[in-house]
């Protein structure tokens, strides 16, 4: 009977670190995490039409073991990114890190040098968590003013060549000047305009694509 008890025992003590092992390889597994609001969120969009699942499949086509995670919410500024960006580190632990926060900011008339710092914050909280990051430059109308607008125009390659990450340097290159890609509101980009959004945001991880091949 006792040998009966050790063997079980040496079975379940064996079970119990398969399923650890299981759930350890779970967690490691790699994450995209993308922290945007409405341009991201699929704002208007039918599910699973936006550039985030465009990306996601991308990775799937080249096997990458690498997963997206799109905590992007429509309205979002980049006050709430950093207010949010401490719990999806620690639960997501992601490897890369793609930030496309600012034009709600501008939208409220929010200064410049505030948004400035919450995304500076933010890019030094994910570097500190070990991953990697690309900024994503938000460019606004001169009807805001040329101090202002340029002042938004600039601060993002500013951020990203002195805290030394990615950048890509206006996230809706392509789609910006053409009315046909937007929605009736005249702000959102529409489907036809996810795949070049896609494509800006590819070209710009691009850096990266020897490490989406692999596990960290």
């Amino acid at each position: 009977m006792r040998i009966q008890f050790l063997t079980v025992n040496k079975f379940i003590t064996g079970l119990f670190c398969l399923v650890l092992s299981i759930s350890s390889w779970a967690e490691v597994k790699p994450v995209v995490l993308i922290m945007g609001d409405s341009l991201s969120a699929e704002y208007g969009l039918p599910r699973g039409t936006g550039w985030v699942t465009l990306l996601q499949e991308q990775l799937a086509k080249d096997q990458s073991p690498w997963s997206v995670f799109n905590a992007s919410i429509s309205g979002e500024t980049s006050s709430g990114g950093l207010s949010r960006l401490p719990n999806l580190l620690d639960q997501k632990k992601p490897g890369i890190v793609l930030i496309e926060l600012g034009a709600n900011d501008a939208l409220r008339g929010l200064p410049a040098n505030q948004t400035e710092a919450n995304l500076r914050k933010m890019i030094q909280m994910s570097k500190k968590s070990g991953a990697k990051v690309l900024l994503c430059g938000i460019q606004i109308p001169s009807n805001y003013g040329q101090t202002y607008t340029m002042q938004f125009k600039n601060l993002y390659p500013l951020l990203a060549k002195q805290e030394h990450v990615e950048l890509l340097p206006f996230f809706l290159e392509g789609v910006a000047t053409k009315p046909e890609l937007f929605q009736v509101d005249r702000l959102h980009p529409n489907v036809a305009a996810q795949s070049v959004i896609f494509k800006n945001v590819w070209g710009s991880m691009a850096p990266y694509s020897n490490l989406l091949k692999k596990l960290p």
